[in-house]
């Protein structure tokens, strides 16, 4: 991989060679997770407020593919910003998406573009991101998207992360952090390499924590504030995710780290301002989801329960455009804003979903071909 990247507005050096960040498919919470037997997994900063950071993104300034400008020192004209005022509460809103080249990442980043809004997606990957943003940037107005390479687990690039969204859109208001791993194999703890668990771990646990620092530390800057997200997947309810344990445990832990920040926000008297939500978005369908159908149960429950993504988006965008007037709105005494949850898969629609196939064998082979007749889902 090249040393350094930023697409759509300046560079930035990318981190070490790694496997690729990947989003990984989403499974939902609760009762569901635990009918899965493990078939299937669910997705998914310092404040640069350093002069030198700042100097050293626009300093690396990429205007459009193809061309660029290197220069050291104080000589170098900034990059070129978007120009909006951030901090309103109906939009239109600078998001940055980690994890956002494909699957549910990227379709939430269409989606908020439909919608007018600015958009950083980034991706591990160099050519991710440049293929995405090529591909956004000639769908709607190239102004308003963004691209960087950015390793989540690593400090530093996270820390370039941050800085480069607040040269180019002078503000985050929101910031989800929807990238994951499962290491892609679906294998019992005791079966799985060290490899595999260190990425799980260092992407979904260390990453979520990186990228939660670097967004409190950049937002506690912005006189507006802003609003973190953090993506909800299978485990997050304790439900058991046989052969794919690590990985819910990972997500287990993201309720309480929810609660501890915004705790932590209201002791430094930053809750008026910055606030941390919860983002579920159920059973996605993508190339890991449907590569992991390798049992009964597995194939009936992503054809009764699970939705492409740009279904999933469309349904979560609005929701999340209307969190910061509704965190505001519901503030408590002390003017604390209110966390939220935006779900898509909730528990009523679940049981609706599952009567809905057991009376009516609705949605049976929708996406995968199942064995049988059964209109109960297989057991064992």
């Amino acid at each position: 991989m090249p040393g350094a990247m930023v697409i759509g507005g300046a560079t930035c050096k990318a981190p070490g060679a790694r496997a690729p960040q990947r989003e990984a498919s989403r499974l939902p919470a609760g009762a569901a997770g635990r009918a899965f037997g493990g078939a299937l997994t669910m997705g998914g900063a310092l404040h640069a407020s350093s002069v030198t950071v700042r100097r050293r993104v626009a300093a690396r300034a990429v205007m459009n593919e193809g061309s660029s400008a290197e220069a050291s020192g104080d000589t170098i004209e900034p990059a070129r910003k978007l120009v909006r005022q951030p901090g309103s509460t109906t939009g239109p809103f600078n998001v940055l998406i980690t994890g956002s080249t494909k699957g549910i990442g990227r379709a939430l980043a269409e989606e908020f573009l439909k919608r007018g809004d600015s958009v950083l997606v980034c991706s591990r990957t160099e050519r991710s991101v440049r293929s995405a943003v090529k591909d956004l940037s000639s769908r709607y107005d190239p102004e308003r998207v963004r691209g960087i390479a950015c390793d989540v687990s690593d400090q530093e690039s996270v820390e370039r992360l941050a800085a480069f969204a607040t040269e180019q859109f002078g503000a985050i208001d929101l910031w989800i952090n929807n990238a994951g791993s499962n290491g892609y194999k679906f294998e019992a703890l005791s079966e799985s390499e060290g490899d595999m668990l260190e990425e799980i771990v260092s992407t979904n646990v260390l990453g979520t924590l990186v990228c939660c620092r670097q967004a409190i530390r950049t937002m506690r800057e912005q006189p507006a504030g802003g609003h973190i997200f953090l993506m909800d997947g299978a485990g997050g309810s304790g439900t058991p995710t046989p052969r794919f344990a690590a990985y819910g445990a990972t997500k287990r832990c993201l309720g309480q780290l929810i609660k501890s920040l915004n705790a932590e926000l209201k002791t430094a008297a930053l809750s008026d301002k910055v606030c941390v939500h919860n983002l579920s978005p159920g059973m996605v369908t993508t190339q890991l989801l449907m590569s992991g159908t390798d049992s009964p149960q597995a194939k009936w429950f992503i054809n009764c329960l699970a939705e492409e993504p740009h279904v999933v988006a469309q349904n979560l965008v609005p929701r999340l455009r209307d969190v910061p007037a509704a965190s505001k709105k519901n503030a408590d005494a002390s003017g604390a804003l209110s966390s939220r949850t935006v779900a898509f898969l909730t528990p009523v629609d679940a049981v609706t979903r599952i009567g809905s196939r057991i009376l009516f064998e609705r949605s049976r082979n929708r996406f995968v071909q199942e064995e049988g007749d059964s209109r109960l889902p297989p057991l064992g």
